[in-house]
């Protein structure tokens, strides 16, 4: 009897310490939009979802023309989280090499025995801004999506870990797309979020002009630092679903499939081709941060909803019906969103039940 016991006061304890992480994170989240805010007017959305995908130990891509300060957010961030922070300017002559590194060639000045040397290239840092990103050829892409991926850089057959956290932010320009090579599906699904900044308000963006037009700028004051983070993103894939959340994600994501039994009228109307397995999990990861951020244990299908169309928009693809009705995918998600109902005890129990 006591043997059984044991797993389970140690699970409850495990629970309990969760929680109160959790509510730490709470508090830590104000101190750090607090200290942001005193560089970044607006953009709260913004920050609220480059947070989430970091904590998920995911990965941004920010759609969002020049001069929206994209660069100081992210900068902003890695001092108030005290990250490594490098940015690379993606451009047509870049090699996977300046990304990731490469070997290159030393002489032992004692015995003038020649031997390579792996000198590690900018993808080795904490927080990596990879500005316009679809300026650069394929192979190039690639050599990042991979490291993003597989947390690491192998040269010369020899694998090369990036330590943790690891997050990249990619940018990309909506208006030009002369001379440039967009990211194929298949690399885009691996961006966790897809992120849009707008325009700034007009006192907000009254308030940019003041701010930054004078002599000296204020700074953010670190809060957490990686350590912290690393527990954080522990913290984040332990927290528990629901069936009940569960079974809303599976709806979501199979509705948005055109040649899916489950899917709307709509959906086989204006979509080419909907989601994937990896967009059902990161629409649980994303939910799961909701919840955390928000001082919360318990995740709801609420919180799947405020994060569907990040999740979601770069991984639905709208067909020439939809163009030629002026149909955007933010309207497939929202009409999505607003067609799929949550799922009824009696549909998930019997499954449950199944399972056990």
């Amino acid at each position: 009897m006591e043997q059984n016991t044991r797993p389970q006061a140690k699970e409850k304890m495990n629970v309990v310490k969760a929680q109160r992480l959790i509510e730490q994170v709470a508090l830590l989240r104000q101190k750090l939009l607090g200290e942001v805010r005193k560089v970044i007017i607006g953009q709260e959305e913004v920050l609220s979802q480059i947070l989430m995908a970091l904590f998920c130990r995911g990965h941004c891509l920010v759609i969002g023309v020049p001069g929206l300060a994209k660069t100081l957010i992210v900068r902003t961030l890695a001092r108030c989280l005290e990250l490594d922070f490098k940015r690379i300017q993606f451009t047509p002559d870049l090699m996977p090499s300046d990304i990731t590194g490469t070997e290159v060639l030393e002489i032992d000045r004692e015995t003038g025995e020649r031997g390579f040397r792996f000198a590690p290239g900018p993808i080795f840092t904490n927080i990596l801004l990879a500005d316009e990103i679809n300026r650069t050829p394929p192979k190039t892409q690639a050599a990042l999506l991979e490291a993003m991926q597989e947390y690491g850089v192998t040269v010369g057959g020899v694998t090369h870990r990036i330590e943790a956290p690891f997050f990249v932010l990619a940018t990309q320009n909506p208006i030009e797309q002369e001379g440039t090579y967009p990211l194929p599906e298949a690399q885009l699904d691996r961006f966790m979020l897809n992120v849009m900044i707008d325009y700034p308000k007009r006192d907000e963006e009254v308030e940019i002009f003041r701010l930054t037009t004078m002599d000296e700028l204020p700074e953010a004051a670190p809060v957490m630092d990686a350590r912290q983070i690393r527990s954080i993103q522990n913290v984040v894939h332990k927290i528990p679903v629901s069936e009940h959340v569960l079974e809303y994600v599976a709806s979501l994501v199979r509705a948005s499939r055109p040649e899916c039994e489950d899917a709307p009228e709509f959906i086989r109307h204006y979509v080419e081709w909907g989601a994937g397995t990896r967009g059902g999990q990161n629409l649980v990861l994303g939910a799961k941060a909701v919840a955390m951020l928000d001082g919360r244990f318990n995740v709801s299908c609420a919180d799947v909803r405020s994060v569907a169309h990040p999740v979601l928009r770069h991984r639905i693809y709208t067909n020439f019906n939809a163009d030629s009705e002026g149909v955007s995918v933010e309207d497939v998600i929202d009409r999505l969103l607003k067609t799929v109902a949550e799922p009824d005890e009696a549909d998930y129990a019997e499954k449950a039940k199944s399972r056990l």
